[in-house]
């Protein structure tokens, strides 16, 4: 296994790089200054228009490649004499003269034809008029290939979020000029893992939230957004959401049954066939460009894409040069600001501005423009809890050992397994959906950012909440790759769902930024990653089963990956819930089409959490003790 460290003081990966790069921000008279702005119509193969911006240096001297950026969220602003205040994916790669691209996808805003949420990618083509994302991307490079004076035959493609999911569907059945893309916090699976679902759960806030500002449909191409954002009329989400109740009555007394792609999600409540058309992850073969996945540790919204894209993409194209970088943060962070500290929790560097700097514009520059060596590994990844950048071979790294910390009595966490049955070798707690466990210790309006680092105290005082922890460690230790929580659980009613959640336990004694060591930080239970299964979806997520109340069952999923040094001094902990609000939907203990459910259906219900050596309750984790 390769393996290289990145230390604190020299965050960097090519020494000669920082003082080549220019680190002044753009503005709109820069971009003015340095570029020629056009709007012009591309069409398709089967005739529909794609309104599209382009930006092309002035200074044409020299003949340079093109960058893309497709997406549903607008070009704006429009109008040839109307700039954007920074072109490309950072304000570093104005100075390097690309061409800029910037399309509406087919049905928003500008551009003409029919949207479709991820869209269906069609394997099989037989006609113009089998469109897709990947046929739209291929098009709009050959148009601009052949429109677009002084590139250099070579496209590249970038996009966080949304557009992260039109650069994958972008890389299918690859155009020969692609050669360089980077879907960044892509979107790839809406009922695994990826926004509005999390193993079969709603996430009721994030949904909610996105679909009232952006979820009007466009009956005509045009530069304003349709509809209007709903007002909350408070800023105590915890409270929107529970007055709102059911489901149901989002549409009654908000969205007026108008949201398409809303109605839709209240229709299938599986991952049936709808849902798995919308799943890009099988699709991605044929890439032919070289691939940098992006995405945060704590990316509330697609943490999962990224990884999720990055597995595809590497399973499904042997040969392909195909990198990952992850860091400490949130959805889009690594493309604003400095990236160095998260709510409470302090990184100890300028990640986003090094990432910007050392990572992403050498990527582009190698594949498009030829400029430098290309000096990153296949996967650079950041490690929370010591702070420092690491790179690897692969990801996840082959020296993770896998194993299982396993849940005991008296609330003990440990590797040892049980070694026998004593009485009664369980743990339980009754769930009330009219007090569910708050997300956050504050006042938010719904899916805050900085939950995924949160002190949990708040969580671990309430009656409802199950918390396991080891020993006071005598020794660093480093988890790596996904968790699998496997447990031996019962319920009282006919589903629901379990929360869990891995923290990180600081000493009492903790120093903050000033260096005091007496501060909120002692004692902090801080977030370092959790998840929720609709326990219905326990064995799949297209085929919900019940559960027999009172009857012991396993249940067991997949945590999405980190890599975190629990320091020498601090503790590991487990908490289990069966809320998690406004996250998540309230589950009403029955089994059924929860979008459906009335008031009357929702009812208490007590969990059990078995540790015995019979019916044992773990989380495998990767412990990395390679160094």
């Amino acid at each position: 296994m390769t393996l290289h460290r990145l230390s604190r003081a020299a965050l960097t990966i090519a020494a000669a790089l920082s003082a080549t790069v220019s680190l002044q921000p753009q503005g709109l008279d820069q971009v003015r200054a340095k570029y020629t702005k056009q709007e012009i119509y591309v069409p398709m193969r089967d005739g529909v228009r794609l309104f599209t911006s382009i930006y092309t240096p002035k200074d044409r001297s020299v003949p340079h490649a093109i960058m893309l950026s497709r997406t549903p969220y607008s070009v704006a602003p429009y109008g040839s004499d109307q700039y954007r205040t920074s072109v490309g994916p950072s304000p570093l790669f104005a100075d390097e003269g690309y061409v800029f691209v910037y399309q509406d996808v087919r049905g928003r805003w500008m551009s003409e034809g029919k949207f479709e949420d991820m869209r269906p990618h069609r394997a099989r083509k037989s006609g113009p008029a089998d469109i897709d994302e990947s046929t739209d991307t291929y098009d709009t490079i050959e148009w601009l290939l052949k429109h677009v004076p002084n590139h250099n035959g070579r496209v590249g493609m970038w996009g966080i979020s949304y557009p992260g999911f039109y650069t994958a569907a972008g890389m299918i059945d690859s155009h020969p000029a692609l050669k360089a893309a980077s879907p960044q916090a892509p979107v790839s699976d809406w009922f695994a893992a990826d926004d509005w679902h999390h193993n079969g759960a709603f996430l009721i806030a994030h949904a909610f939230g996105w679909f009232s500002g952006n979820g009007w449909p466009f009956t005509q191409p045009s530069p304003v957004r349709p509809g209007a954002p709903i007002d909350f009329g408070t800023n105590d989400g915890y409270q929107f959401y529970m007055d709102l109740g059911p489901l149901g009555n989002a549409n009654a007394r908000h969205f007026r049954s108008e949201m398409p792609f809303w109605n839709l999600m209240m229709e299938h409540d599986t991952k049936d066939a709808f849902w798995q058309a919308r799943d890009i992850n099988p699709h991605l073969r044929d890439v032919r460009a070289a691939v940098m996945t992006v995405g945060g540790w704590y990316d509330a919204e697609n943490l999962y894409g990224a990884l999720a894209v990055y597995r595809s993409t590497e399973r499904q194209n042997p040969g392909t040069t195909n990198l990952l970088v992850m860091g400490p943060w949130v959805h889009g962070g690594w493309a604003r600001g400095a990236g160095d500290t998260l709510g409470d929790v302090r990184f100890d560097s300028a990640t986003a501005e090094w990432y910007r700097q050392h990572v992403e514009l050498p990527f582009f520059n190698h594949y498009l423009e030829d400029k430098g060596p290309m000096p990153l590994p296949e996967a650079t990844v950041f490690e929370t809890g010591t702070n420092q950048w690491r790179q690897f071979a692969e990801w996840p790294p082959s020296g993770a050992a896998s194993r299982a910390l396993y849940m005991h009595a008296d609330g003990r966490l440990s590797f040892d397994a049980p070694a026998g049955d004593p009485a009664p070798g369980f743990d339980e707690y009754t769930s009330d959906p009219r007090r569910p466990v708050p997300l956050t210790p504050g006042i938010h309006r719904g899916m805050e950012q900085r939950y995924m680092v949160d002190d949990q105290r708040h969580a671990a005082r309430r009656p409802d909440v199950l918390v396991y922890q080891t020993d006071v460690l005598a020794e660093d230790i480093t988890l790596a790759g996904p968790l699998r929580p496997r447990l031996s659980v019962s319920t009282t009613g006919t589903d629901q769902d379990f929360v869990v959640k891995l923290i990180d336990v600081y000493p009492g004694r903790y120093p903050d930024a000033s260096g005091n060591l007496l501060n909120p930080l002692g004692h902090s239970q801080q977030l370092v990653r959790g998840e929720v299964i609709r326990g219905k979806f326990r064995n799949s997520l297209s085929t919900p089963e019940p559960f027999a109340p009172g009857k012991p069952t396993t249940v067991a999923f997949e945590i999405s990956d980190l890599l975190h040094t629990f320091r020498r001094g601090h503790r590991i902990m487990v908490q289990i819930q069966s809320t998690w609000f406004p996250l998540i939907d309230i589950n009403p203990g029955r089994f059924m089409n929860i979008f459906t459910a009335t008031a009357a259906d929702f009812q208490k219900t007590t969990q059990r959490v078995y540790h015995t050596k019979s019916l044992p309750s773990s989380i495998t984790v990767g412990v990395l003790t390679a160094r």
